[in-house]
């Protein structure tokens, strides 16, 4: 559960909360304008370097999951729709680098409920990995079995990219985004489908949902 009420910490993975708010207003504001919020510099160079180092960990000793499409309860594992890894970030790992992310994500919710009433009540983050040759088909990230993800959004934590890019449609267009690190893309789940096309270099990310009550 998100507290709306939270306070503002000065200073969030060695970044003052001033700089921190032009980048998270600059990701809101290209949503408002486009439906597709993007920023280059959602992530700092060192977390993002701390993020790929523990999934690169989680691949050597095979804790990363075959990805499946669904929900908790209704899961298919289709390797010709998806065939991404994933693991779930959680504060109970106590690892130091998933907690300062958590802390990113918690003062990025405080400051979106409190200038766009977004109303976000939660969130739940993965790890991604696509190894050379993965994709995911074009989808939505919102089930008609649960309808609590309001937006998606993507961290990405490579510095050599080939292929991979986020395609995102809106009506008869779509936009290639490359998965640049450091940088966040920010969308409503419900509304914009988008796949991932094949990667030629491993790809990773942190991947996740910003939730409501319903």
């Amino acid at each position: 559960m998100i507290d709306e009420c939270i306070k503002p910490i000065a200073i969030i993975n060695s970044v003052p909360y001033a700089t921190l708010q032009l980048i998270f207003n600059e990701l809101i504001d290209s949503y408002l304008a486009t439906n597709v919020g993007t920023v280059k510099n959602f992530l700092t160079k060192a977390l993002s370097a701390h993020l790929a180092d523990n999934i690169n960990a989680l691949y050597a000793n095979d804790l990363l999951l075959s990805a499946g499409t669904g929900n908790d309860r209704l899961v298919n594992h289709n390797k010709l729709v998806r065939s991404d890894k994933i693991y779930w970030l959680d504060r109970l790992h106590n690892n130091i680098h998933e907690n300062d992310f958590f802390d990113l994500m918690d003062s990025f919710v405080a400051h979106l409920n409190s200038t766009c009433y977004a109303g976000i009540t939660g969130y739940e983050f993965h790890y991604t990995l696509y190894e050379k040759g993965s994709f995911y088909k074009r989808h939505l990230d919102n089930f008609k079995q649960n309808g609590t993800r309001e937006f998606s959004m993507i961290m990405y934590l490579n510095h050599e990219v080939d292929g991979g890019a986020l395609r995102i449609y809106q009506g008869n267009e779509w936009q290639d985004i490359t998965p640049n690190s450091g940088k966040s893309v920010f969308f409503k789940s419900n509304e914009l489908e988008h796949e991932v096309l094949i990667t030629h270099l491993p790809r990773m990310s942190v991947t996740g949902w910003l939730k409501v009550a319903r």
